[in-house]
This record gives structure tokens, sequence and C-alpha cells, in this order.
């Protein structure tokens, strides 16, 4: 039988560990993660796109499912019955593709955000306006748009975390 993708699922906050136990042994892993910027500087730089699970490529005729099932931190396979659920291969292309997307844009919460897009402000003072989308602040989860205040025809910026603003569609 060919190898095939599996979704391995790990005990909660340990996908780490189990990522490195399956390399270690020789698996072909895909642990999708996201980089971000923690508030406190000792937290994770780097998060799982999908927590607590990560993606294995095997033949499970050679190996079997007990390599899995009894791996430190690990709960095993994802399975539907007693069959391991087998992930496509093109379903791993496309979030390989997403990540890389994400990662390119600065972050999640930045993906598709380009300059001059409508946004709408969902917290803090100015909870409530739309305003548009001018920058990303390097280095921090912060982005400045640009605010119109009333009969003001100025366009004001303003500094916000990235999190106080969703993209008007």
């Amino acid at each position: 039988m060919p190898k095939q993708w599996y979704a391995l699922r790990s005990k909660p906050r340990k996908e780490e560990i189990v990522w490195r136990q399956s390399v270690s042994q020789g698996y072909d892993v895909f642990y999708p993660r996201l980089k971000v910027q923690p508030v406190n500087p000792r937290s994770r730089k780097l998060v799982p796109y999908f927590p607590g699970y990560m993606f294995v490529n095997f033949d499970i005729e050679l190996t079997g499912m007990s390599s899995f099932q009894w791996m430190p931190h690990a709960v095993g396979l994802v399975t539907f019955g007693d069959e391991p659920a087998v992930v496509p291969e093109h379903l791993i292309y496309a979030i390989k593709n997403r990540v890389s997307e994400i990662a390119k844009s600065g972050g999640e919460l930045f993906h598709g955000l380009n300059k001059g897009d409508a946004v709408f402000i969902e917290d803090g003072p100015f909870a409530g306006y739309e305003a548009i989308f001018d920058i990303r602040i390097p280095g921090t989860e912060r982005v400045r748009v640009l605010l119109q205040l009333l009969n003001d025809r100025r366009l004001i910026p303003v500094e916000l975390k990235a999190g106080q603003i969703r993209r008007v569609r």
C-alpha cells in the first residue's frame, strides 16, 4: 500500500513534542504553524494552525497504528470507527498554500487586507466606525487605519490592535 496522509492528534499544548518525536523516528510530518507576536515576550512565537493536530505521511500497512497510539503525548491517529481517516493529498497542499499565504501577509488577522481596504472597527473607543486600512505596524500586532470623523474631510491616522478591526466585504 502506498504512503498516505493521516491526521495525528496530540495532547493539549504538546504538539511540538509529538512533532519532534515523529520526525526523529523518520516520519514525514506536516505540522502547520503561524508566527505570532505575543504580548508576553516569553510566550510561544509559533502557534499551531490546528491546535492538537498535525499530519503524518506513511504506509499504514508497514507501520501500523500502534506507533502513534503509544507515542508519549500523542492521542493517536484520527479514526472513524476503527479505521484511520486518510487526508487527501490535495487538502495537504491546500493547507500548505494557505499557511504560506497567511505568513506572507503578516499573520491571519491581515490575510487579504490591502492598503485602502474598508474596515470596520469592532472594539475600543472608535467601535462602530468604518475606516480605511493603511498599514500593519511591523513587529507588532497593531495596524494603522485612516478615520474620518463627523463632517471633517481629513483622514486621521489611528493605531489599533489588529483584533479590533475586520474587513468590510
